[in-house]
């Protein structure tokens, strides 16, 4: 048996982190079995469903580099599969018309609830079968699935062990409406079966669902996929993740800075282990992963563990890769790479210093662009009259440099405190302030080596003349 697995998004909204790890925990058990992986667009829900949503899911798989083997499937373009169904289930007795309105159901529902009673449809209320009995050609109904009345679904979940769900505790749902679309639990019973979908990983919140497509399965004589149901993810305050923790979009952690492998390995380690392994390469992940691995407790998702990931990644990946990332922020704020250093340059240089490319696409700023101002704070301490004649002895030792590397313009700063009797801080510092306009940067003769000579010349002088200025306004 080749194992199929799937992810079957609704674009009513876009991919977020819930549904990231759901697709993530799918893709990395087909990659593990040698099998395949279907990506299927649950948009029957014609009012909810967009184009954008749509977009968002497709974008947000491709980014997080999870390739689908087969789709995406639109449940909209496969109607007339869904019907043929139908019309198979009314012929043999194991679906029937309903025709009782909404009204009326509420009405009943109202009596059960007084009477202390579940409150469910049942096609034996007399109210619901004087209507059933009733009707004729022309009136509108819903077709139900004929639920079993007697004993109880039981499954072997892979994560969770052994559900069973007695049958009484289920009605007969709806699985075509009144103006003939199919419904969820249905549409998605017919889609597994005929994709040959053999395990599905999905949301707890799915367990009672489960049980009645089972029984649609059961119906239809065909093979009931294996089942393996997640827990939910906590936000840091261990209410559910909601938007109100930043979890809108998979796109936005994108947007905010994060490599895919990094909020890849976060993902599969929320709520799935490998002894005590905590970073893990796609290889890794899809060599150890397995469902029965997957915890059956909520996990609190914790932004400081995403950040440190992060910072891994970007530190250890090569820098090329890197930089097709970065390209997309430094787009983002503007800045041009084309005007100075190696982009990859840049990131070797800066990587140890930032957790996200927004950080990494802010700092690499002064690699590219000039500014006409130095950061007040910095400038206030660190270009002040006492620095100016160090600037100057550097400026004309730089001036005078033929070769332009990081060792010969150390030794320019060495050379200034020696013949200045000064500290390596009285140096550094200003000439940082100088050539970065602020008062944070790696080393400033690498810096410096990178910002290349005739910008760290021309900010130089700007430097000085700044505090020239500061001293006639002082005078």
């Amino acid at each position: 048996m080749t194992v199929k697995t799937r992810f079957a998004p609704s674009p009513t909204g876009f991919l977020h982190v819930g549904g990231a790890r759901t697709a993530l925990y799918s893709w990395l058990y087909a990659k593990n079995q040698g099998g395949e992986f279907v990506l299927r667009i649950e948009d029957t829900d014609l009012e909810r469903s967009t184009q954008e949503a749509v977009d968002a899911i497709l974008e947000g798989m491709s980014w997080l580099g999870l390739d689908w083997d087969e789709g995406p499937y639109y449940q909209t373009k496969r109607f007339a599969r869904y019907d043929e169904v139908v019309e198979q289930l009314l012929a043999a007795g194991k679906a029937y018309k309903c025709y009782a309105s909404k009204a009326l159901l509420d009405e009943v529902r109202a009596e059960q609830e007084a009477n202390k009673e579940n409150p469910r449809y049942d096609a034996n209320h007399p109210k619901i079968k004087a209507v059933n009995d009733a009707a004729k050609d022309g009136d509108a109904f819903v077709v139900r699935f004929r639920n079993p009345k007697e004993g109880s679904v039981v499954f072997a979940d892979q994560i969770r062990g052994r559900i069973e769900i007695r049958n009484d505790q289920l009605d007969d749902l709806i699985i075509r409406r009144t103006d003939g679309s199919p419904t969820y639990n249905f549409c998605v019973v017919v889609d597994d079966w005929d994709m040959g979908i053999t395990h599905v990983v999905r949301g707890e919140d799915h367990i009672n669902n489960t049980a009645r497509q089972i029984n649609i399965y059961e119906a239809l004589g065909a093979t009931v996929p294996t089942f393996a149901h997640c827990a939910m993810i906590l936000g840091d305050d261990g209410a559910k993740l909601s938007k109100r923790h930043g979890a809108v979009s998979v796109m936005q952690y994108r947007d905010d800075g994060y490599l895919p492998e990094a909020l890849n390995n976060y993902l599969v380690r929320l709520g799935w282990s490998h002894g005590d392994q905590e970073i893990f390469s796609r290889d890794e992940m899809i060599e150890h992963f397995s469902l029965n691995a997957i915890s059956k407790s909520a996990s609190a998702f914790n932004t400081d563990k995403l950040l440190w990931l992060n910072h891994h990644y970007i530190k250890t990946s090569d820098p090329e890769y890197v930089a097709g990332h970065l390209q997309w922020h430094l787009d983002h704020q503007g800045i041009n790479p084309e005007n100075g250093p190696a982009v990859t340059e840049v990131i070797q240089l800066l990587a140890d210093r930032v957790q996200t490319l927004v950080e990494l696409a802010q700092q690499a700023r002064y690699f590219y662009e000039d500014f006409d101002a130095f950061d007040e704070a910095a400038a206030k301490k660190h270009l002040r009259p006492v620095a100016k004649e160090p600037l100057v002895l550097a400026l004309e030792k730089i001036t005078a440099l033929e070769t332009w590397t990081t060792e010969n313009l150390h030794q320019v700063i060495t050379d200034v405190c020696e013949t200045l009797e000064l500290g390596m801080g009285k140096v550094g510092m200003p000439l940082r302030v100088a050539v970065t306009g602020g008062g944070q940067s790696p080393s400033v003769d690498a810096t410096m080596q990178l910002i290349g000579k005739a910008r760290v010349m021309k900010r130089i002088q700007m430097a000085i003349e700044f505090i020239e200025q500061r001293e006639a306004n002082a005078g």
